[in-house]
């Protein structure tokens, strides 16, 4: 690689992804008051898709003066279904509520992923998956919750798919890796073209 490259993320998922498809990566999360950035694009109504990446792109460059001379990577999840918007849960309750709000429903995981030179932004893309969440009775909503424990307070949506939160749904339609929190194949082709990694 022509340059070091910064993971902006806490996740072990995507940092994972990245080691698998041979990148190396220094991982330095971005603290960035999420909450309040969500509410101000809200405001202004934008599309999830944009919320996804300027979330991504702030994270980027939070960490960006950090770290001069590499390119870093911000990456953010939305989940979207019938207009609301959902965050990570902050307790068992509220995993708990989260999974009956989208039992039987479909969903949207809207990934976004940006790339960060400095302080200037050179590339983002966002992509988004449909879920569709299969029926889910009480009683395994518990048993569930008591076997991934603190895990349901990781993500958004209160599940892992290369986890137990496979067992939640009846059908997917998109990209794995989108599922998972980042954009890998049109990540890479970035990097390729500018000659960061080897075609």
């Amino acid at each position: 690689m022509t340059h070091p490259l910064v993971l902006a993320s806490a996740s072990a998922i995507r940092r994972t992804i990245l080691t698998n498809a041979g990148l190396t990566v220094t991982v330095d999360p971005a603290h960035i008051d999420e909450p309040a950035v969500k509410a101000e694009l809200r405001q202004h109504q934008m599309p999830v898709e944009t919320v996804a990446i300027e979330l991504a792109v702030r994270k980027a460059k939070s960490v960006a003066q950090r770290h001069p001379g590499a390119l870093v990577i911000g990456a953010d999840q939305m989940l979207e279904a019938g207009g609301e918007w959902f965050d990570k849960p902050v307790d068992r309750a509220g995993a708990r509520r989260q999974l009956a709000a989208l039992s039987g429903r479909t969903h949207r995981l809207i990934s976004g992923v940006a790339v960060v030179d400095g302080d200037q932004e050179i590339w983002r893309t966002a992509d988004a998956v449909t879920l569709h969440m299969r029926q889910l009775t009480p009683a395994f909503i518990e048993t569930y919750l008591d076997r991934v424990g603190e895990a349901a307070l990781t993500s958004v949506g209160a599940y892992q798919l290369e986890g137990l939160g496979a067992q939640l749904f009846k059908r997917i339609e998109g990209d794995y890796f989108t599922v998972l929190g980042l954009p890998l194949l049109p990540l890479l082709a970035f990097l390729r073209e500018r000659g960061i990694i080897a075609q």
